[in-house]
């Protein structure tokens, strides 16, 4: 029996749109592949290939499947036949059968059977007259005939024993095994399920492999809720309630909607949005946002309007940070105070809902909202405990250039929130006449820390030219005040310039774009025209991005010196474990330096251009060399 893990190894190194294509014409439409359909007659394509997301997919007959299926439904081979063959052209190897794997098959297509067996007694007995409280309530939350029978309602009657004696025919084991029964010592076993409405939990392929169930009592002191435990077959953490009808749906869509319940889900649903989720009454995991992300680049997180449905929003949000890809977010949709989806659609239609979901806000801009809101912040205290939140939550975010940018933008909201504007203080524009702001002067001690670094032997190209943007984009200063802090306090000569600037960009208004004057006597970097923020006319919003890369290149290169220096103390202990360090550092600072060769070669480059747009009449005229 082949684990699921090869398997989805297998399918990671096969391109199924290689394999589609010997067979059928594929046209690239964007990110995915397109053509008539192969499994019936059509005239205008509506079969798409998506090797980002592993699967193919019909919208006019419904054909839906992986590489494997592809080759079993399209080519005719059988499950093995197809695994071997694209396990050949993969490079991989197919385990030899493993007796144990294959009784594990075995066991889980036994519980199948239970569970399939179980959801036809719930929906039978929903129509029986003991199901008559349970389609009352139905009736009551507006859930029509057709909505009933393609969510699979039920009912679990109040019996201890009344599901032992409907499926008969499979042993106890079995059904304690699939979560149906509840094994007690010294007592007989009972129903999990009673007097509970209840539904199928459905894995991807649309198979019942657990339930939820909840009760109908309004007084009842059990927990409203009640799914299925782990079994061989359910893992809650790997389960989406929803996905199978959702997945395809979200194709025509472009979105995924994830929302906290599965009764969420159906009123969704029956109000004409087919491509909402829920998870197992957990918070997201892990594998499940990933299942999200193989949907959808940002999956909608729809929460209800209370005190519970903010903290699920932070916790998804928690869950989500360490693993941000680029181009892999989250939006994030709360719903009014006291409203959950059901009751927004029945109170203002449904047209009120897909406006909420067609506006989500960012993950990022939700986290600040709430860590602005989750304390009073009146004093410093309050407000630096604000920052070091926020910092807290950037840490975890394991893509070093989402890592940056999140702390960039967290750092200026933070900022303009706690240095509120002054009292305009202004010079006169004697050419324009128009007021401006001003920027204060630096202390003479400050300018003398300049000075130190920028001229005579302590001349630094890079850590000059960073100083001299810093200054001519004051606002960039407190934007990547936690990065230069700490490259200040590990470099005694360079540091104390840096500490004197974040001084003088605390005094500055937020945002403020006003150049802080350089001091007299300071030297200008060795090429001013090498970084697009020392060069005139360079667009500003570019000149910020080059300067914020020189900024990390400049604090990285003390940490790599540092590294270099220990992994070379550590030779005559571990001579080879040393070597392998500094190759790697050293590869490092090669790296760090080949980006700022490119950054000079690229701005040398503009100014070539730029030089050339020139009219050849203000050109100086060149020797022709042919006359001498």
């Amino acid at each position: 029996m082949l684990s699921p893990q090869w398997l989805d190894e297998l399918r990671a190194r096969v391109t199924l749109s290689s394999v589609i294509g010997r067979t059928t014409k594929l046209q690239k439409a964007g990110h995915e592949w397109k053509a008539c359909c192969p499994f019936h007659n059509e005239k205008t394509p509506s079969f798409t290939v998506s090797d980002q997301k592993g699967f193919y997919h019909c919208f006019g007959c419904g054909a839906h499947g992986d590489v494997i299926r592809w080759m079993t439904d399209q080519r005719g081979l059988s499950f093995m036949d197809a695994v071997k063959e694209l396990a050949a052209e993969a490079g991989m190897e197919v385990p030899a059968p493993d007796p144990r794997a294959a009784q594990q098959a075995e066991q889980r297509a036994t519980l199948n059977d239970v569970c399939e067996a179980a959801q036809a007694w719930f929906v039978a007995s929903l129509a029986g007259e003991r199901g008559g409280h349970a389609r009352e309530y139905l009736a009551k939350r507006g859930f029509n005939a057709r909505t009933i029978e393609r969510f699979g309602f039920g009912y679990a009657p109040v019996d201890r024993q009344a599901l032992k004696a409907a499926v008969s025919q499979f042993e106890e084991p079995l059904l304690i095994e699939a979560g149906l029964r509840i094994a007690v010592d010294d007592k007989e076993p009972y129903d999990r399920f009673r007097d509970r409405l209840m539904l199928p939990i459905q894995d991807a392929r649309g198979r019942v492999i657990g339930f939820g169930g909840r009760i109908l009592q309004a007084d009842s002191k059990a927990p409203k809720y009640l799914n299925s435990p782990d079994t061989p077959l359910f893992d809650k953490g790997r389960t989406l309630y929803n996905l199978h009808r959702a997945g395809p749906a979200s194709r025509q869509t472009k979105r995924m909607v994830v929302v906290e319940g599965y009764m969420d889900v159906i009123a969704l649903a029956a109000a004409g949005m087919e491509d909402a989720v829920a998870p197992m009454g957990t918070a997201l995991t892990d594998r499940q946002l990933a299942l999200l992300w193989r949907m959808v680049d940002t999956p909608i997180l729809c929460f209800d309007g209370d005190a519970a449905g903010q903290r699920a929003a932070m916790r998804a949000i928690q869950r989500a940070l360490p693993l941000l890809q680029p181009g892999h977010s989250l939006g994030i949709v709360r719903l009014p105070t006291g409203l959950d989806p059901d009751d927004l659609i029945k109170q203002s239609g449904a047209k009120a809902m897909e406006e909420l979901l067609a506006s989500p806000a960012s993950l990022l801009d939700t986290l600040w909202e709430a860590e602005r809101n989750a304390q009073p912040l009146n004093t410093p205290e309050d407000k630096a405990g604000l920052k070091a939140r926020l910092l807290t939550h950037v840490d975890t975010i394991e893509h070093p250039d989402i890592k940056a940018l999140y702390r960039r933008e967290l750092l200026e909201k933070f900022s303009a929130f706690a240095f509120p504007p002054r009292a305009a203080r202004s010079q006169r524009d004697w050419k324009s006449g128009i007021a401006k702001p001003a920027a204060p002067p630096l202390s003479p001690e400050a300018a003398s820390r300049l000075r130190a670094v920028t001229g005579g032997g302590a001349r630094d190209g890079l850590a000059a030219a960073v100083i001299a943007g810093l200054l001519r984009f004051p606002d960039q200063i407190l934007a990547h005040a936690d990065e230069l802090h700490r490259f200040a306090n590990h470099d005694g000569r360079i540091g104390p310039a840096i500490d004197s600037l974040i001084e003088a960009a605390e005094m500055l208004d937020p945002g403020s774009e006003t150049p802080i004057s350089a001091p007299q006597g300071l030297s200008p970097p060795p090429d001013n025209t090498r970084f697009a923020f020392l060069r005139e006319g360079t667009d500003p919003q570019e000149a910020r991005e080059v300067l914020a890369e020189a900024i990390s290149l400049l604090v990285e290169r003390p940490a790599l010196e540092a590294a270099i220096e220990a992994a070379t103390a550590r030779f005559e202990a571990d001579p080879e474990g040393s070597f392998a360090e500094q190759k790697r550092l050293r590869e490092r600072m090669l790296e760090n330096q080949r980006r700022l060769g490119q950054m000079a070669s690229k701005r040398a480059a503009q100014a070539a251009h730029d030089d050339s747009d020139v009219p050849t009449a203000d050109k100086p005229r060149q020797p022709d060399e042919s006359t001498g």
